[in-house]
């Protein structure tokens, strides 16, 4: 009777073992599939969390979980506070990726390591349009940016003026911290400048007589009097050779430019007596700065213009952006005619 009773409890022994061992694998499954619930982060797409400069813990928190990246606040507070995150606060753009871990996510604000932003350089006529564009894409606002752009001191030490500022702007796309400082991003914009402005340009500007700036001013000109890159060195030859003969450079752009009005598609004598150190129909040479930030092609059609005789162009009666190009002023009146004859017949006057 004995030996059964001994039997009977070391199978109970041996069943309540296995039911131990079950019921701690259920609790470990349970324990890590929670763990990795409340430890990773639920979103389906990537999304990019803005941590502004003198941002706390709390704006980043509610930014995280409005967009849903926290499954259990009280899981990423411990987390959070076990870093001591909350007391090294670092400004930026972030991207925050599916399944993304809780853990990574605080390392990656933690070393600051922010993910770039592209920004677009691009066609700009005004430091004031520049600024906004940067605005809305960096953490500084426009009125920052025209404060950096218009510092003296700063632009000197690039070798720039007022005036001739937005030459330091080559076109591209750059990649940037959304968080860098106007005057870090002007720094980093004269540096892609200097390499832009390579020997081989250099010394093509030098050839004409030149400096990359002067090179950046006619460009300007050029790429405001046509989009065709076909023929942007015969329009520049025309300037050059107004320029080395002295001749005033009678350049439509500049003179609605000089108004700040870009919609006048017909010239008339009125703008023409604009008194402006930019109207090119008053004052000999190149204007005080650049009309425009020109494309890159604009400027090599500069530095490798084709040598012509051509003195004046017109655009072509047949609006397709092209020019009729003239070495006699005879020749231009002529092709001027036409042109007037067909914005007469389309009525467009002004």
């Amino acid at each position: 009777m004995e030996n059964k009773k001994f039997k009977f409890s070391r199978k109970q022994i041996i069943i309540g073992v296995a039911i131990a061992f079950v019921l701690l694998f259920i609790v470990s499954v349970v324990g890590i599939y929670n763990y990795f619930r409340h430890n990773n982060v639920p979103i389906q797409e990537e999304y990019y969390l803005y941590v502004s400069s003198g941002a706390e813990y709390q704006d980043v928190f509610d930014s995280l979980n409005v967009h849903g990246c926290i499954v259990d606040s009280a899981f990423f507070n411990w987390s959070a506070n076990k870093k001591n995150y909350p007391q090294n606060i670092k400004s930026g753009r972030y991207k925050v990726e599916p399944n993304m871990s809780i853990n990574a996510l605080l390392n990656k604000l933690i070393s600051g390591n922010q993910d770039p932003l592209k920004v677009v350089i691009g066609k700009f006529r005004s430091k004031e349009v520049l600024a906004q564009r940067l605005a809305k894409k960096l953490e500084f606002d426009s009125a920052d940016f025209m404060s950096a752009i218009e510092n003296e001191l700063l632009l000197d030490s690039f070798g720039f003026t007022l005036e001739t500022s937005m030459a330091m702007f080559i076109p591209n796309t750059y990649e940037v911290y959304w968080n860098v400082t106007p005057e870090d991003f002007l720094k980093r914009m004269n540096r892609e400048r200097q390499k832009f402005w390579n020997t081989k340009r250099q010394r093509k500007a030098a050839d004409l007589g030149m400096t990359y700036t002067e090179v950046v001013v006619l460009a300007s000109i050029v790429d405001e009097e046509t989009n065709k890159d076909d023929e942007k060195s015969l329009v520049a030859s025309v300037y050059l050779n107004r320029l080395r003969k002295g001749h005033l450079l009678q350049a439509d752009p500049t003179v609605r430019f000089a108004i700040n009005d870009f919609t006048i598609r017909r010239v008339l004598r009125k703008h023409l007596k604009f008194d402006s150190p930019y109207n090119t129909y008053i004052y000999k040479g190149l204007p005080p700065g650049p009309i425009c930030i020109p494309s890159i092609s604009s400027i090599d059609a500069v530095l490798e213009n084709k040598q012509t005789d051509y003195m004046y162009f017109c655009a072509k009666e047949d609006f397709s952006g092209y020019h009729n190009f003239a070495v006699t002023h005879k020749e231009h009146i002529q092709n001027a005619r036409k042109f007037q004859k067909a914005l007469n017949e389309r009525k467009i006057f002004k």
